[in-house]
């Protein structure tokens, strides 16, 4: 069949040309790959997307599950494909190889996943969550959490989840009130109530194992009283055999707008005697311990906006090259044929817009994919330390920017497909409602902007955020070397500017102590921070398309030819978006913050 998942063109131009990906091979960890390793892994991922995902992706959109009789009751189809996910080996590509893993580069284990989100969202939502959560315990866990829950998670026999949100605290998670009390056998019992667990229940696994956030009976209020507990649907007995049921109950199955095929439940901890749970790390940690997760999870909000954004694109790209409509402006005379779409200007233009929101959110991510085997594998400490920084000052960026552009990208593929598209008939409609979740789970925009604005610029003294502005000046001045991009590199030098001096401004009011009038407009400055970064990345594509338009290069003229006007419609359509944001940022706007409840 053929698959509107990915361009493989460009797939193999970000990895392997855009982001060197090859690179990565010398670290120890990877010696026993090569290209031709990476490419059989990306095929074999793309084929069980296209043939195992794709093919259900409606029909669990149309007969989401139910929940009868205390059960989940989902399509078969859910279930066969997963088996495959794991028989393949793709459930655990980026593990360690004595685990069952493939020991994937983080880039080519992200793209893997990429594409079963591109091709599924609501499958794939239950191995990404227990991939997630088996990471967690690696990091966190003892050696027999990880033994025993860890390693049938990346086998595939037992499932994961997060629960983190309750209904009285929502995103405040220093509110939440789920208790733990310690038991003479060193496990606890929980106390409490969950909601929005995605795959919360189900029988797609022989167990599923929750990650908790709750409070011991000594905890300080807030953040710093939060721990991380291990809760079991079904205990587990020394030697690996399931016990008898935990007191983990599923009070109800939430219906969602789009995003239906992956369970959103809410569980009752603690109905009888108490969930069993146990300690994971040490106590009122748990919040950072989660953090790997989550952050883990924002990477992949971001990877999984940008699939549905992409995949949605080439949708709207096929329709607009086979649907005849209409005839060229110039042309008055109704007996002449009627042309493709993509023969008017305006659906050129929404294109456009597209293919730079979903190839500009995918160099965003893979950026953030190979930050993480930097972090991880540099040769120095110095090295490590600075791919670290770079990644958490970006990984706001990463959840948030494409979360919103790629979403728009979904809007414009509706608007292309005209009346057609606004119909059940045709997949962009769910590709828009799987996608308008991402905005707002992992982390809305405005927390996201928060963290950015609030922390991550000026954590370690500017030093990470100094170094990203280095890196971009690295590339003004390479792309000023080629006159079809200074056009382009001088249009980001501007936006660079004005974002560094709203930057100077915002952090001044910060220093005065004016903090909530510093972050106002967190979620503005996040916003136009993302527009500065992907405008980078795209500037970085047009300078690799130039080289493989001088010979050294593996794709077409005509693809590399499409590279460089997208970076030139993303600077002159999209970056100046930002300067008069930035003017608004620079002035510590207090417009929004000044409006008050009973003005509304």
């Amino acid at each position: 069949m053929q698959q509107k998942i990915i361009n493989p063109q460009d797939l193999a131009f970000q990895l392997f040309e855009l982001h060197d990906v090859e690179r990565v091979l010398g670290f120890d960890r990877y010696a026993d790959h090569s290209r031709e390793t990476l490419q059989a892994a990306l095929d074999l991922a793309l084929k069980v997307a296209a043939e195992e995902f794709a093919p259900h992706a409606r029909l669990v959109d149309e007969e989401e599950p139910r929940f009868e009789q205390g059960r989940v009751v989902m399509r078969p189809e859910v279930k066969r494909a997963l088996d495959v996910l794991r028989d393949t080996g793709l459930m655990a590509a980026s593990q360690d190889y004595e685990r069952g893993g493939m020991q994937l580069p983080a880039a080519v284990a992200q793209m893997c996943v990429g594409l079963l989100k591109g091709a599924n969202v609501g499958t794939q939502g239950y191995a990404g969550l227990t991939i997630a959560a088996a990471n967690l315990i690696m990091v966190q866990g003892s050696e027999a959490q990880q033994q025993r829950y860890a390693e049938p998670m990346m086998a595939g026999r037992f499932f994961g989840t997060m629960c983190l949100t309750e209904p009285q605290a929502g995103s405040s998670l220093g509110d939440l009130r789920t208790r733990a009390e310690p038991q003479a056998d060193g496990s606890y019992r929980l106390f409490g109530s969950k909601i929005y667990i995605s795959g919360g229940d189900h029988e797609l696994s022989d167990n599923i194992i929750h990650m908790v956030l709750a409070r011991l009976p000594d905890a300080p209020p807030g953040v710093k009283g939060i721990s991380l507990f291990l809760v079991p649907k079904f205990l587990v007995t020394e030697d690996g055999r399931l016990g008898e049921r935990n007191d983990v109950a599923l009070a109800g199955l939430i219906h969602k707008m789009g995003y239906r095929g992956t369970t959103s439940t809410m569980l009752n901890f603690g109905e009888r005697d108490g969930a069993v749970g146990y300690l994971v790390g040490e106590p009122h940690q748990g919040l950072a311990a989660m953090f790997h997760m989550m952050n883990e999870a924002r990477i992949g909000v971001g990877l999984g906006s940008v699939m549905l954004g992409y995949t949605g694109y080439l949708h709207a790209l096929d329709y607009a090259r086979e649907r005849r409509q209409g005839r060229p402006v110039g042309e008055k005379d109704p007996a002449t044929a009627q042309v493709p779409l993509i023969r008017h200007a305006d659906i050129r233009r929404m294109l456009l817009a597209q293919k730079a929101y979903v190839e500009g959110g995918l160099a965003l991510c893979l950026e953030g994919a190979m930050l993480v085997d930097e972090k991880k594998h540099a040769a120095t400490d110095a090295e490590r330390r600075q791919a670290a920084g770079l990644l958490d000052l970006l990984t706001p960026v990463i959840k948030s920017w494409p979360s919103r552009y790629c979403l728009e990208a979904n809007s414009l593929a509706i608007q292309v497909h005209g009346g057609y598209g606004y119909t059940r008939e045709y997949p962009v409609e769910q590709f828009y409602r799987d996608n308008r979740l991402n905005p707002i789970h992992e982390g809305t925009h405005g927390i996201q902007g928060l963290d950015l604005l609030g922390r991550k610029v000026s954590m370690a003294g500017g030093e990470h955020y100094h170094e990203l502005m280095r890196r971009m000046e690295a590339s003004l001045a390479e792309a000023r070397q080629h006159a079809r991009l200074t056009g382009s590199a001088d249009r980001l030098d501007v936006a660079m500017r004005a974002m560094a001096a709203a930057t100077d401004a915002i952090n001044g009011e910060k220093q005065r102590g004016n903090t909530e009038k510093a972050l106002a407009n967190a979620t503005l400055y996040l916003d136009a921070f993302g527009h500065v970064v992907v405008g980078w990345l795209w500037l970085r594509q047009a300078l690799r398309a130039l080289s493989g338009l001088a010979g050294k290069g593996e794709q077409t003229p005509e693809f590399y030819e499409g590279k460089v006007r997208v970076c030139d419609y993303f600077t002159r359509y999209e970056l100046p978006n930002v300067i008069s944001t930035a003017e608004l940022l620079q002035a510590v706007d207090t417009t929004a913050l000044d409006m008050v409840d009973e003005q509304f």
